[in-house]
């Protein structure tokens, strides 16, 4: 009998082993892309050089389980957008300086360098009227450059004058 249960418990330590070898082989989710984001990111000058001005700060928190970016950190605008996979998907809840907090789902099926966020819903907010964050995406050129786009909608549409579109180089 005991010789049973210790082929048993290998052929149980064999199959873990098998599973944890095929999650470790299993493509990044958009949250572990977001993970790779973690550091200081400054906004480009035209000539594609970092400059002072730090736009955005990723932190992964929550034992791993969330991505917290802070935007405009230090400033009367500053906003804070958190990260975080429900089932298979990952949302976004972005504490916007409007007051309200839209929530994006990612694209699963966008470029694979590219995480795109489309509105969902949110709170404190009517989108057929009030302005708030819809869409954005970021698309990450390499380990130390990325572009970073978002947009508000007012009204059920895009709002003009409401979009930003920057390079960020990660701070060394």
């Amino acid at each position: 009998m005991t010789r049973r249960s210790s082929w048993a418990g290998l052929a149980v330590m064999a199959l873990t082993a098998v599973i944890g070898a095929d999650k470790a082989q299993a493509p990044n989710t958009g949250l572990d892309k977001l993970k790779k984001l973690a550091g200081t990111w400054v906004a480009a000058d035209e000539k594609g050089q970092p400059t002072a001005q730090v736009v955005s700060v990723f932190k992964v928190v929550s034992a791993g389980s969330a991505v917290q970016e802070n935007i405009f950190p230090g400033t009367d605008h500053e906003m804070v957008s958190v990260y975080f996979k429900d089932g298979q998907d990952v949302l976004m809840t972005h504490y916007c300086a409007l007051g309200n907090q839209p929530q994006m789902k990612l694209d699963a099926a966008g470029a694979p360098n590219r995480l795109d966020f489309k509105f969902v819903g949110g709170s404190n907010l009517n989108p057929a009227k009030d302005m708030h964050m819809h869409e954005g995406s970021i698309t990450v050129v390499d380990d130390d450059h990325i572009e970073w786009k978002w947009s508000a909608w007012q009204a059920g549409k895009p709002a003009d004058g409401h979009k930003v579109a920057l390079t960020l180089i990660r701070k060394k």
